[in-house]
């Protein structure tokens, strides 16, 4: 019997939240009145898990994993590159210019969208978001060695 896409994917999902799991054990789980750092991310990993076997075992009527074309395979493959160069940069740039930068490629390079509207969104969506989870909630976001 041959794997289906469901199947894999599934299982990759379950391989994760097992992953991720065993990572956590580290950290204090807690108990439910006072969960430990811990807690959230174990209860995140097992709904990931138990999400990723229901995939994979109501996934037999998905395409067969050998049939399927990939013919949009490059264009994850850059924008995975593109997730993995924005977390390295993340430290190194500050949040405001990575996430403009990563904004200018998805929106300028990938989707082909118009100049005005690639700047715009751009330079919004990293101040904006900025300014949400930074000042407003208070979460320490990396700041460029530039203060920006």
């Amino acid at each position: 019997m041959a794997m289906r896409s469901d199947q894999v994917s599934g299982l990759l999902l379950l391989a994760l939240a097992i992953y991720v799991g065993w990572m956590n054990r580290v950290y204090p789980i807690g108990s439910l009145s006072e969960p430990g750092p811990g807690y959230v991310p174990l209860l995140l990993a097992i709904f990931l898990g138990s999400m990723g076997l229901l995939v994979a075992v109501w996934g037999r009527k998905s395409t067969p994993l050998a049939a399927m074309e990939w013919a949009e395979a490059r264009r994850a493959i850059a924008l995975l590159v593109a997730c993995g160069l924005a977390a390295y940069a993340l430290e190194r740039l500050g949040y405001r210019i990575t996430m403009a930068a990563l904004l200018l490629f998805f929106l300028g390079v990938m989707e082909r969208r118009k100049a005005w509207q690639v700047a715009l969104a751009s330079a919004g969506f990293s101040f904006a978001s900025y300014y949400v989870f930074a000042t407003l909630l208070r979460v320490p976001l990396p700041v460029s060695p530039w203060g920006v």
